[in-house]
């Protein structure tokens, strides 16, 4: 099982400031916990300001069937706003993020693991439930599971013709990820420090 949180408040505000936003909420299937009432709240707050161009709350946007069908009715708001916001597991924004590939889109939520069945996903995505997530440093691409490091400050340098020193048949995860945030004009974020990541969270969460 897993939980989602809202990330806080002044997080999402700064993501969203002086942007017109599309709004995409997955209650998702019955393993996951997710922070309707906070959601809810924040978002009432945001439509208040005349930015949301419009919003959908569905199930299971990890599958790429439901997801499309799901999408494809409202994508004159989405070519509207300059940015996604996914109240999900990491699962999702990642699934949203490689659908649409021209438009920012933003994690709302860290994802924890909690003792019990995890679903099933058929999808390559991947989360590793680490209770930060850094999905909007990184395209919207998983740099702990896409890189097999697992490093969150860049590549290693051993990667060769774009592949993993690691895995042969991997591709460099943060080669991908610079492409993806030259693709959304945002290699700037590229340049933003990050924190040491805390291996601890999600032990913590989970006792």
């Amino acid at each position: 099982m897993l939980i989602t949180e809202m990330k806080a408040k002044e997080t999402l505000a700064s993501l969203t400031d002086g942007k017109k936003v599309f709004i995409i909420n997955c209650e998702g299937c019955k393993e996951v916990h997710f922070p309707g009432k906070e959601a809810k709240e924040f978002q009432k707050e945001l439509i208040s300001t005349g930015r949301v161009t419009g919003t959908i709350t569905t199930d299971y946007i990890c599958n790429p069937d439901n997801m499309k069908l799901r999408l494809s009715k409202h994508m004159s708001e989405i070519e509207a706003a300059d940015a996604v916001l996914v109240f999900s597991c990491g699962v999702g924004v990642q699934t949203i993020s490689a659908y649409l590939e021209d438009k920012p889109v933003y994690a709302a939520c860290d994802t924890y693991p909690l003792p019990g069945f995890q679903g099933v996903t058929p999808l390559e995505y991947q989360c590793d439930q680490c209770g930060e997530c850094w999905l909007n440093l990184t395209g919207g691409i998983c740099p702990i599971t896409a890189c097999s490091k697992s490093l969150v400050n860049g590549q290693c340098g051993g990667s060769k013709d774009g592949m993993c020193e690691v895995d042969s048949s991997m591709e460099c995860g943060w080669e991908r990820i610079q492409r993806r945030l030259a693709q959304i004009g945002r290699l700037d974020l590229l340049k933003c420090p990050t924190n040491v990541r805390n291996f601890a969270t999600d032990e913590e969460v989970s006792k």
